[in-house]
């Protein structure tokens, strides 16, 4: 396979000493000892790790999405209020927040590979402890735990897939997708007849999912001592002998037109955006990241990070309850619910990959945004008459989320750049989403149904397809730094 990363020895010195530094024959073209490099490890590698990533993106959201399916049950079991459920939906943006923030200085220290390993283990464990919350606290204790290990590993997918696969980066963020958005739905549809299969005990029903982050766990442990996936670790390369990235001074940026040349040329495929950048911006090493804060373009696309989570949280935390309230039954409320999440199967491969082959983004944004404001009417109007028609519509709007992931590797050039931005894009954004799901709960408490909340949902769509369009324009962060 021509196009699989290959990882460089870190040891690997040029006739300079400097590691990581490329050979360069008496024309100056790069030396053919570069681009023989052994390609049977490398291989394994990188198809390791595209199973690790399918797995850890299967683990992302089935404990969100198993909890909205049987929000009802745990509700009346340990005795919750509308406002506490809305606390409890609220948890994911709060940890994801709060943890998500971290995950570029512990990658960085112990290795991405790790940091996900972890990640992994944090989700089995929480999922495992849930079941035998005997009040509201413990509960939101196990829960957190579980929420952490995602929130750590949801900053690090887009670092992973820039680092091993730079020359790949719609198609592989349309894979990681993919497999979130079936581990969404299959938890969505699955959760309340395992229930009642397990006994009709929600706490079963919650617990089992354990199981699935343990296989996980297994796939990343091979790649805790990997260090190729953090900044500073060794240059990853295309069987084509490009180089892709390193995190070392003295060589090329790490995925460095990975990311710009998707974004700034019209028509640009992920495959061809990882030509190694030349000129000045060849000479900046990698390992100096943009000063985020100081982009626009950062705070929008935190912003738009954020509202397509309020939405999505929101989706998974409270939908079904909407439609089992409108009379649909709970094992169809979830199905209901899985149905909005598959439409991300599909799509999440699509549009990154269109994403990329587009100077802007803006009328992607759009397009996601009137299908949620046409769901949300719909649900508004006639919750149950056409429930399945606004659980598509509602699916597609939800796909803001690849997109917003896949506009994190164009908006910076740098290896560097990708993991401050995606740290801050995903730390800002889910601080945003804090208020809504709990917003939503005390809405729907206070008003005694869900004509409020509904329009409070589809209100949100305004303001994320306004930031989403100037996420979307043609430029890096590292251009407004």
């Amino acid at each position: 396979m021509p196009d699989e990363p290959q990882t460089l020895d870190p040891a690997t010195r040029t006739s300079t000493g400097r590691p990581g530094d490329r050979s360069r024959g008496a024309d100056g073209a790069p030396a053919a000892a570069d681009s023989a490099a052994p390609a049977g490890p490398a291989r394994w590698v990188g198809r390791f790790v595209a199973v690790g990533l399918v797995l850890a993106a299967l683990n992302l959201r089935p404990a969100i999405t198993s909890l909205g399916a049987l929000l009802e049950e745990v509700s009346q079991g340990l005795h919750m209020s509308g406002s506490v459920a809305g606390v409890l939906t609220s948890v994911p943006s709060l940890c994801f927040a709060v943890f998500g923030i971290t995950a570029p200085r512990l990658a960085g220290r112990f290795g991405a590979g790790a940091v996900v390993a972890a990640g992994m283990a944090a989700i089995c464990a929480g999922l495992a402890l849930r079941p035998f919350a005997s009040g509201t606290v413990t509960f939101l204790a196990a829960s957190a735990l579980a929420l952490m290990g995602i929130a750590l590993s949801n900053v690090l997918m887009p670092v992973i897939v820039k680092k091993y696969f730079p020359d790949r980066i719609g198609s592989m963020t349309g894979l990681y997708s993919m497999a979130l958005a079936m581990g969404t739905s299959v938890a969505a549809a699955a959760t309340v007849p395992l229930t009642g299969a397990l006994g009709g005990s929600w706490r079963l029903g919650l617990g089992v999912w354990a199981a699935l982050a343990a296989v996980a766990v297994l796939a990343w442990v091979p790649l805790v001592r990997d260090r190729a996936t953090t900044p500073g670790g060794p240059r990853v390369i295309t069987g084509k002998g490009r180089a892709a990235g390193t995190g070392e001074p003295g060589a090329a940026p790490a995925g460095s037109a990975a990311g710009s040349a998707a974004g700034s040329t019209a028509g640009s495929a992920a495959g061809s955006a990882a030509e190694t950048a030349t000129g000045a911006e060849a000479a900046v090493p990698s390992a100096v990241a943009p000063r985020v804060t100081r982009s626009r373009t950062a705070w929008a696309l935190g912003a738009f990070f954020g509202l397509q989570s309020t939405g999505a949280y929101i989706t998974m935390g409270w939908i079904p309850q909407i439609f089992r309230d409108s009379g649909v039954s709970a094992e169809t409320a979830g199905v209901l619910l899985a149905v909005t999440m598959v439409m991300g199967v599909p799509l999440a491969f699509v549009i990154p990959r269109l994403a990329t082959r587009m100077r802007t983004q803006g009328p992607i944004v759009i397009a996601l945004g009137l299908c949620g404001l046409t769901g949300y009417t719909g649900l508004y109007l006639a919750p149950a008459g056409g429930a399945w028609v606004w659980a598509l519509l509602l699916g597609v709007s939800n796909c803001s989320f690849p997109l917003a992931l896949t506009m994190i590797g164009l908006r910076s050039r740098t290896g560097a750049g990708v993991v401050k931005l995606s740290a801050f894009a995903q730390s800002v954004g889910y601080l945003i989403s804090i208020p809504g799901p709990l917003l939503v709960g005390v809405l729907y408490q206070h008003s005694g149904g869900w004509g409020l909340p509904v329009m409070l949902m589809g209100g949100l769509l305004i303001p994320q397809m306004i930031v989403g369009t100037l996420a979307g324009r043609d430029r890096t962060v590292e251009d407004e730094c």
